[in-house]
């Protein structure tokens, strides 16, 4: 008998409330992180200041993704929505 959400290789089966959910979360984290100071305060007050200026390399190419995930999901809703 198969568990609820797992298909038949035993991997969970992403659906796409979940996936939405994901992408959506993920994109919300991102953003903060991009548009605030919040990441600078904490890593100033741990004292690793110095890896602010890596901050960019990480988070924004994060936030793309995360932005795809979520228009990927929503794409996915659609087209089930239609047929």
């Amino acid at each position: 008998m198969l568990a609820k959400g797992v298909d038949n290789l035993g991997s969970l089966a992403m659906n796409d409330r979940l996936l939405l959910r994901f992408g959506l979360a993920g994109t919300i984290v991102a953003a903060i992180c991009c548009f605030t100071p919040v990441l600078v305060i904490l890593l100033g007050t741990v004292g690793l200041a110095a890896a602010v200026g890596y901050l960019d390399a990480v988070l924004v190419p994060g936030l793309l993704a995360f932005v795809a995930i979520t228009g990927y999901a929503l794409w996915r809703r659609r087209r089930k929505s239609s047929s």
